[in-house]
C-alpha cells in the first residue's frame, strides 16, 4: 500500500437531514451506536491510513471536541474553514496544497463503511498506480443503494467514467476516491464542487472508475437515516 494519507469532507450543512443537524454535524449522527465519523476513521486504520484530515466548517467546534476526546490511534488534521464553505472540490484542494505531489484518499462519512470494502480499496490503489493515473472513482451499481430513489452518476466501461446528459446513468458514486493534486492544475482557494473537475476529466476521458459489488448503504435524508438506524 502507498497511499499513506486521507481527507474525510465533514464540513457540509446536513440540511436534508434537519431537525437532528440544527445541533448536531451531519459527521457525528450514529448508527447502531458509532458516530459516521469514527465509523470512517477506523476503516481508514484498518487499510492503513497515517494521517487523516478532516475540513470542517458547521458546528466546527463539535467535531474538534469530538476528535480530542476519542484520541484516534492516528494523526488527524482539522482543517477549519472559517469564513466560508469551500464546497467539496475548494475544501479537498485547500488540504492537498500540502501534500504535493503526494497520492491521497477522500472519503465521504455518510456512507456505512464496513471491512467488506477493504479488498476494494486494494483493488482501486493498484489499479490506480498501474496505470499511473490522476484519479478513480469507487462506484456502484444504482440496483445495489438502499435508498432507492437515488438516481446514477455516472456511466461505466472500461473502467471510464461518463455523463449522459444525465440519464441513463446507472453508477452512483460510493463516496471513496483517490487523486493526485495534479487535477486541480489552475485552480483557486475558492468555492468549488468536486463535479467541476470530474466534468473535465470526462471531457478528456480521463475520469476513472472502479465497480463496487457491496450494498451501498449512504445517508442521504433524515427518513434513510432513521431506517438504517433501525
Amino acid at each position: 500500500m502507498k497511499i499513506k494519507k486521507a481527507i474525510i469532507l465533514g464540513a457540509g450543512f446536513g440540511k436534508r437531514l434537519n431537525p437532528l443537524t440544527l445541533s448536531i454535524p451531519k459527521p457525528l449522527l450514529e448508527i447502531k451506536g458509532q458516530s459516521l465519523l469514527e465509523n470512517t476513521i477506523n476503516i481508514l486504520i484498518k487499510y492503513g491510513i497515517e494521517e487523516i484530515s478532516i475540513n470542517t466548517h458547521y458546528l466546527a467546534d463539535k467535531i474538534k471536541d469530538y476528535i480530542k476526546k476519542k484520541n484516534f490511534s492516528c494523526v488527524i488534521n482539522l482543517v477549519n474553514e472559517k469564513e466560508k464553505i469551500l464546497n467539496t472540490g475548494g475544501g479537498i484542494f485547500n488540504i492537498s496544497r500540502s501534500f504535493l505531489n503526494e497520492s491521497f484518499l477522500v472519503i465521504n462519512p455518510d456512507t456505512i463503511w464496513t471491512e467488506k470494502y477493504l479488498e476494494e480499496f486494494k483493488k482501486i490503489e493498484k489499479i490506480f498506480f498501474l496505470k499511473k493515473i490522476k484519479n478513480i472513482l469507487l462506484v456502484v451499481k444504482n440496483n445495489k443503494s438502499f435508498d432507492k430513489n437515488l438516481k446514477g452518476d455516472f456511466r461505466l466501461d472500461n473502467n471510464i467514467l461518463s455523463r449522459n446528459n444525465f440519464k441513463n446513468n446507472d453508477y452512483i458514486y460510493t463516496g471513496f476516491q483517490i487523486l493526485n493534486n495534479e487535477v486541480f492544475d489552475n485552480c483557486k482557494i475558492e468555492p468549488f464542487s468536486i463535479n467541476d473537475i470530474w466534468n473535465k476529466l470526462i471531457f478528456q476521458k480521463s475520469l476513472y472508475g472502479f465497480e463496487s459489488n457491496e450494498n451501498f448503504l449512504h445517508i442521504t435524508n433524515i427518513d434513510i437515516y432513521k431506517k438504517l438506524k433501525d
